[in-house]
């Protein structure tokens, strides 16, 4: 999934950077510089070739093994197994057919991609209006990491329902000492949050979201995993639910101008590769 869903979960809570009465200095100055470096976009512009496995709505509650290649406009993916079997010829077919769809007409796919980015810009607009959200505790060393609690800041007055749901859970930031990147951020809500007054819905206490990275080839920190759980009711009683887990690994540097037709010929080579295996 890249840094994608990586950006995502960022925007959750990460940028908590603001200064307020009991925050430590001495963290806001750890989380100031790994937001620098989270939203370096040239510290981040490698393409890989991993796999994927996730269960979510995406993928109908299925674990799928897919095999994703990142490209300048948008990933490409193969579902190559789900739930730990390989695919039907039948099934298979139908995603050889689909990555040829993909190949015969990228500028479709280059703008379904960008509905998606425009999605992650907007996501990364919110650090700007979460900064002063929260409070940190004081930096503790935990091998090669500084651990970093953050919890509401009571005098921050949420601008949107959004808002209010980020702004009740509390967690802790993992920062590399080395590279001052992200190593893992967790948040949980304590108590249920009522959104409108209760009126339009409530998030349910124990609602959560975690979420890895890990230094690959090329130096460049990606997602490794991810792992959110959201339950809750929105206006009529309607049940909400947001459940995914996903793990990425076996990383592979990509060259920079690979396009959506080269991306492509790679998945379906590699996926040959693997059924002779």
């Amino acid at each position: 999934m890249g840094m994608r869903t990586g950006v995502v979960v960022v925007v959750w809570l990460l940028a908590a950077g603001g200064l307020r009465a009991q925050t430590s200095q001495a963290a806001r100055r750890v989380v100031d510089t790994m937001l620098v470096h989270v939203g370096n976009e040239g510290e981040h512009s490698n393409l890989y070739m991993y796999v994927s496995e996730e269960r979510s709505a995406r993928t109908g509650g299925h674990l799928w093994t897919e095999r994703v290649a990142e490209t300048s406009v948008g990933k490409v993916r193969l579902l190559v197994a789900e739930d730990g079997k390989p695919l039907s010829a039948e099934r298979a077919a139908g995603e050889k057919a689909r990555l040829a769809d993909i190949a015969s007409h990228p500028d479709a796919f280059r703008q379904r991609e960008m509905a998606v980015k425009s999605d992650e810009q907007h996501a990364q607009q919110m650090i700007v209006l979460l900064q002063k959200g929260f409070l940190f505790d004081e930096p503790r060393a935990e091998g090669e990491d500084l651990r970093i609690g953050f919890r509401p800041d009571p005098a921050y007055q949420p601008l949107s329902l959004e808002e209010r749901v980020l702004h009740g859970m509390s967690g802790s930031i993992l920062v590399d000492t080395r590279s001052m990147q992200l190593h893992r951020i967790e948040g949980r809500l304590p108590a249920d949050v009522s959104l409108g007054y209760g009126l339009l819905g409530t998030i349910r206490a124990g609602s959560s979201f975690s979420t890895a990275h890990a230094s690959e080839p090329g130096n460049e920190w990606k997602t490794s995993t991810v792992d959110t759980e959201i339950d809750g009711k929105l206006l009529f009683f309607k049940s909400i639910g947001k459940r995914e887990q996903v793990a990425h690994h076996d990383f592979k540097l990509l060259a920079s101008d690979v396009s959506v037709g080269q991306a492509v010929t790679m998945l379906e080579s590699r996926s040959e590769l693997l059924a002779r295996d």
